[in-house]
């Protein structure tokens, strides 16, 4: 089985200078990822913001002079204030596939969170049960489970550190609503920014330092195994960390 590895210095170039031109990672018939900006949103919701899937379907129709209209699926998401890696499928079969590997757990994903505090052990796996409230769009996690909850699992263990800050890899083993957030608050460190579950004060975009760092699976069509990175933002905090990830 062959392994294509892919990262921004391979990527196509973007030409565009438009703020919503996507950082295309990985490109071809099948499928599409990109790096989401904290503040974009995948798919259209409430707010009426132009999702990404919107900006995509106008990339490929202006690259690819596709008359009509253009297919793209939304394979998964990530919350709006959260960056990185976000996988999209091109054609319906490759979308069937790709739903059918999340739903198998054949997608493992990495993030990278910023917390102030650090945590009780620099490594480690919590199990909580995480039970959403709707109207609050929050969820809350149980050491125990309660009615309406749902078992949540995720491993963490710290990989860089500044004067301020620690910098945690966190492998999810489950897809809980704000699952990251909320399991990581619970050990009381909160991801910086993340004022909705306990961080001291917003980032001035209104991010949240959780970035979707990488993904590994096979592809629907190809059979190769597809490792995807995303760079971080462009912020100094994310910059000092991905230079210390990069020296070690």
């Amino acid at each position: 089985m062959e392994n294509h590895s892919i990262n921004a210095n391979n990527s196509p170039a973007i030409q565009e200078v438009d703020m919503h031109a996507p950082e295309i990672l990985y490109e071809d018939n099948h499928l599409i990822a990109v790096n989401k900006k904290p503040g974009d949103i995948v798919q259209g919701d409430k707010t009426g913001d132009t999702p990404m899937s919107d900006h995509l379907k106008q990339y490929i129709k202006d690259k690819f002079n596709k008359p009509g209209a253009v297919f793209l699926g939304v394979v998964h998401r990530i919350d709006r204030p959260v960056s990185g890696v976000v996988i999209f499928a091109r054609t319906s079969k490759s979308l069937a596939r790709m739903n059918e590997f999340f739903r198998e757990k054949k997608v493992h994903k990495t993030y990278w969170a910023v917390v102030k505090n650090r945590p009780p052990e620099d490594r480690g796996t919590l199990i909580h049960y995480l039970k959403k409230d709707e109207a609050k769009n929050k969820s809350k996690a149980y050491d125990s489970e309660v009615p309406g909850s749902s078992r949540s699992w995720l491993d963490y263990k710290v990989i860089g550190k500044s004067d301020n800050y620690y910098l945690l890899e966190i492998t999810p083993h489950t897809g809980r609503h704000h699952q990251i957030r909320v399991q990581l608050a619970s050990i009381g460190c909160p991801i910086k920014g993340d004022v909705k579950y306990g961080a001291d004060r917003t980032n001035e975009n209104g991010s949240i330092h959780l970035h979707a760092r990488h993904i590994r699976f096979t592809h629907p069509v190809k059979k190769e195994e597809i490792h995807i990175t995303a760079p971080v933002p462009n912020d100094t905090v994310w910059k000092f960390f991905e230079k210390q990830d990069r020296m070690h």
